[in-house]
């Protein structure tokens, strides 16, 4: 048994000494020029946990996620899925007014559908698919600013296929290969994207999470389409008009590496609470440390809170006031977070769970998400 244990913990050393030596030499030329680079990846949807579980505790929970919502954070936890399991979610996202999934209110809605299901004794396959819906947008051009010929709605979505192992009682690893599309009325850009994670759990109760998680590593993309071409004269004045196509440039994933870890402090049978926390290095923004905590009660009833906090802040000067001050912050998404589960029985094992969640965003005034689970 102590042997089996030390080939366990010499396979987990591993891949974080190997995960770090691919790592540190990227980050560093990451660093150099993150001002420059933190407004010039694209595709920066795949950074949106769009799972109302997961993000009511900031997605601390790297270590120790479970079940589908593995599909964004760490596809490993995906192999811990029973049988099998629908997702629903809704996200009210970047939100400005005070009415809450009212799409006139927030800046897009994101829909998100998954499917998993177990394969064999120890392998889980797994399905997703996400949309973003930024409502309609006025078409406007040089002679008509102000609109009024019609309208146009961009679409960004992603579709994710997962598969997760069991290797054993104590690692479980998995990875994803996920399709990234992105357009709107005449121009699209589509690519691919891969993600991998493990798990590792230890402890006397098994209580102790350790996990790793590689996200949104891809070839570079590019827009294409009819909207970067026009007719213009190509010689002189004489000659006549051709259509000339512009090419657009080639843009990097946001590539991202997570390492996180859980414990499980058991209070008696019924009751539970779990600590998490989670470095996230970013390859186009600052770092960020997640902290998460979790109290649960027989597993039907789940209260969480989290908090992003964000490496690397500092302010500008110049400004007279402190309320003025700008921060040089990358993103929106950073502070408090908070969550609540119901996990309702079914009958022969199944149980139908509600999800909600709420994460702080500056300068808006939040978002929320709110999701159903199906464990058959």
């Amino acid at each position: 048994m102590k042997i089996l244990n030390m080939k366990k913990i010499t396979h987990w050393i591993k891949v974080v000494v190997v995960s770090a030596i691919v790592l540190i030499p990227a980050k560093e030329s990451f660093s150099q020029e993150e001002a420059i680079r933190a407004g010039s990846a694209g595709a920066s949807e795949l950074l949106i946990n769009p799972f109302a579980r997961s993000s009511g505790w900031a997605g601390a929970n790297v270590a120790g996620v479970e079940g589908l919502e593995g599909q964004y954070s760490n596809v490993a936890g995906l192999a811990f899925t029973e049988k099998t399991e629908l997702i629903f979610s809704q996200t009210s996202w970047l939100q400005y007014g005070n009415k809450l999934f009212d799409s006139d209110n927030s800046v897009s809605t994101i829909s998100t559908f998954g499917f998993s299901q177990k394969m064999g004794e120890s392998g889980v396959l797994g399905f997703g698919v996400m949309s973003l819906d930024f409502g309609d947008i006025e078409i406007t051009t040089v002679e008509l600013p102000d609109g009024g010929i019609g309208t146009f709605s961009p679409k960004f979505m992603n579709i994710g296929v997962s598969y997760a192992h069991i290797f054993s009682n104590s690692i479980y690893g998995g990875a994803t290969i996920r399709m990234i599309s992105e357009q709107i009325s005449d121009v699209s850009a589509n690519g691919l994207a891969f993600d991998a994670g493990i798990q590792y759990i230890t402890g006397a109760e098994d209580n102790l999470k350790f996990g790793i998680s590689l996200k949104n590593w891809g070839p570079r993309m590019s827009f294409n389409g009819d909207g970067l071409s026009f007719r213009g004269i190509v010689g002189s004045a004489d000659d006549f008009k051709m259509t000339v196509e512009q090419r657009s440039s080639f843009f990097d994933l946001p590539a991202l590496f997570n390492i996180g870890i859980t414990y499980d402090v058991n209070i008696n049978r019924d009751n539970r609470l779990t600590g998490a926390t989670t470095f996230t290095s970013n390859s186009f923004q600052k770092d960020q440390y997640r902290l998460g905590c979790e109290y649960s009660y027989k597993d039907y009833f789940m209260i969480r809170t989290g908090y992003v906090y964000e490496d690397g802040i500092r302010y500008s000067q110049g400004f007279a006031e402190d309320n003025d001050k700008e921060s040089y912050r990358t993103t929106a998404l950073r502070g408090p977070t908070a969550g609540f589960t119901v996990e309702l029985p079914m009958g022969n094992g199944s149980t139908f769970g509600l999800d909600y969640s709420y994460r702080a965003t500056q300068p808006f005034n939040g978002s929320h998400s709110i999701g159903a689970r199906i464990d058959l």
